[in-house]
């Protein structure tokens, strides 16, 4: 069961490195079509950067699956769990609690948070393909603070 649970936990970590690399090169590269649409201001619910949600969900999926179904690939369920995880916590802080698509009201007051929150509107001060930085989504880095 140790294993299980490392190998969840693992992958949720891992998953803000995949992430910050897919924000940077591929969001801001060759999928800006689809993430432009969250760098410009809007009142509509939804926008062409929620596909992206999209396709994660069908990697956590399919992992689920695959490691649901294949015996030989037990330890991709738990993979998959790792990567459920880290886009519940992606959509919390990301949607709910930073861009505030689900009105709630919240007011930072750890300093980490603060700290990741600055890091993200940092990052959409630019509008554009080129020139951001802060490509992570639960990390940032002590300079933010």
């Amino acid at each position: 069961m140790l294993i299980k649970i490392l190998l969840a936990v693992g992958t949720f970590f891992f998953m803000e490195g995949v992430a910050w690399f897919t924000h940077k090169y591929i969001m801001h590269g060759v999928m800006w079509t689809w993430h432009k649409s969250h760098h410009v201001h809007h009142n509509e619910p939804l926008e062409k950067n929620d596909l992206f949600a999209i396709v994660f969900a069908v990697v956590s999926i399919t992992t689920f699956a695959l490691g649901t179904y294949v015996e030989g690939l037990w330890f991709l369920f738990w993979i998959g769990l790792g990567v459920a995880f880290y886009g519940i916590f992606y959509f919390v802080f990301h949607d709910v609690i930073v861009h505030r698509r689900i009105r709630i009201k919240f007011i930072a007051k750890h300093p980490y948070m603060k700290r990741i929150m600055k890091a993200h509107y940092v990052h959409h001060k630019v509008h554009t393909r080129e020139g951001a930085e802060a490509f992570g989504f639960l990390y940032a880095p002590k300079k933010y603070e």
